[in-house]
């Protein structure tokens, strides 16, 4: 009785670990600044950020919670960021006015 317990117990953990696998795994179209937090192993707060200040290619897209939309990022991004890494910070250039 006790082995088949363990057993059971046994089964239902490694269901879990594949379930887990499995879910790592999937490949979306598009994912959502906690989902590419998730994997890249960062803070949502950065990823935001990267959007705002466009590190990444992300666009604004409806999430069905009312009127405000929030950042998406393509598959083909998320592969990108993991090959090259974040899109160089845009600088503003200020020219200088003449003072007299």
């Amino acid at each position: 009785m006790q082995n088949e317990m363990e057993w059971r117990e046994r089964f239902e953990k490694l269901e879990g670990m594949i379930e887990e696998l499995i879910r790592r795994q999937a490949v979306k179209d598009w994912y959502s600044t906690e989902e590419l937090a998730r994997i890249l192993g960062r803070a949502e707060f950065t990823v935001r950020e990267w959007c705002r200040n466009r590190r990444i290619h992300c666009q604004k897209k409806a999430n069905g919670r009312g009127k405000h939309h929030s950042w998406a990022i393509s598959h083909e991004e998320v592969l990108r960021i993991q090959r090259e890494g974040l899109l160089p910070l845009e600088r503003t250039v200020s020219i200088p006015r003449d003072i007299n």
